[in-house]
């Protein structure tokens, strides 16, 4: 079974970065067919996916949206089985709870939706305010 768990600091001012972390409990983070990924969630505006790294270290950006492309950094660390999101130059609009996710393709090949994920974290509230 994969869990997820993300941390990080629930409020952040107005200009900032926020930078949380999302370990993998599971002994998969570096196998072959594993992707990882950051999806946020806020009222009206649904699931906006943030960036992908996968198993080999490949990043995939492709489909960020294209106020959020340029802001979003995905990175990992596999001695602690983590990867981490970091957004700069925040304002009050990035209040979300922000999700990491999981996926298994089996393959190379990452998943056909970002959205539509096998795995999921509980989610963490990230509020951004003077």
């Amino acid at each position: 079974q994969v869990q997820l768990q993300e941390s990080g600091p629930g409020l952040v001012l107005p200009s900032q970065t926020v930078s949380l972390t999302c370990t993998v409990s599971s002994g998969v983070f570096t196998t072959e067919g594993y992707f990882w990924s950051w999806i946020r969630q806020s009222p009206g505006k649904g699931l906006e996916y943030l960036g992908s790294i996968a198993y080999d270290g490949a990043n995939y950006d492709h489909y960020i949206g294209p106020s959020l492309k340029t802001r979003t950094s995905i990175s990992r660390d596999t001695s602690k089985n983590q990867f981490s999101l970091r957004l700069t130059s925040v304002t009050p609009e990035d209040s979300a709870v922000y999700f990491c996710a999981g996926y298994y393709t089996g393959s190379r090949y990452p998943p056909r939706d970002w959205l539509e994920a096998d795995y999921w974290g509980q989610g963490t509230q990230v509020t951004v305010s003077p």
